[in-house]
């Protein structure tokens, strides 16, 4: 329980708003950061490496699932909202797109980061979308290598939690700047493949 608290408190805890703000000023400043949206599945994995970055102050934690913030609660921690991935990733391509920041896609289906990268060159004009790779190629770390080099501003990795979150961990630090987070499903549902649910259902964490 200590070991859970721990990790708990770690979590960003003052709502959508203010982190994005924080995001904004990493890019702003060609900081780096490397953000893991928490949900039951990463926060209960009992993975060596899991534990690691969960517990490693140069990770930014942000509160993924209802049941994360409720814990949290319940524990005495007062946690503002949800902060999902898809939410996220929606933000940051706003945000890209408004000034201008580069960005590169790792993972799900061929056809869904293509449709997806099909879509951001659509809606989102100002994006330098430096290139884009599906989740199925047999070296990831090539493909990481490949993408630090390239130095993108933003780098959405969709894998699956937790070797999303593993593969940006062991390459994190050869990097110099830039976002990176892992956002599992959530290039189904920018690129139009899978739907979202109701917006009802979303404010009332049914979803």
């Amino acid at each position: 329980m200590n070991q859970v608290k721990k990790i708990l408190n770690r979590i960003y805890k003052y709502g959508k708003d203010s982190f994005y703000e924080e995001v904004k000023k990493a890019l702003k400043n060609k900081e780096k950061k490397f953000i893991i949206t928490v949900n039951p599945e990463i926060m209960m994995n009992d993975d060596d490496v899991v534990q690691k970055m969960l517990n490693d102050k140069n990770v930014s934690l942000v509160p993924d699932g209802i049941s994360i913030v409720k814990a949290a609660r319940n524990l005495g921690i007062d946690i503002k909202e949800r902060i999902t991935g898809v939410d996220l990733a929606d933000e940051l391509l706003n945000i890209a797109n408004n000034c201008h920041y580069s960005l590169y896609l790792l993972g799900a289906k061929k056809e869904v980061v293509k449709t997806l990268a099909q879509k951001i060159e659509s809606d989102y004009p100002n994006i330098n979308l430096l290139g884009f790779q599906d989740g199925y190629g047999n070296d990831k770390d090539k493909d990481m290598e490949k993408i630090i080099k390239l130095k993108p501003d933003i780098v959405l990795i969709a894998l699956g939690v937790p070797m999303q979150e593993k593969l940006i961990y062991k390459h994190f630090n050869k990097a110099k700047k830039g976002i990176f987070i892992g956002v599992g499903g959530t290039f189904d549902c920018l690129s139009g493949s899978k739907k979202r649910a109701p917006k009802i259902f979303i404010k009332l964490n049914l979803e």
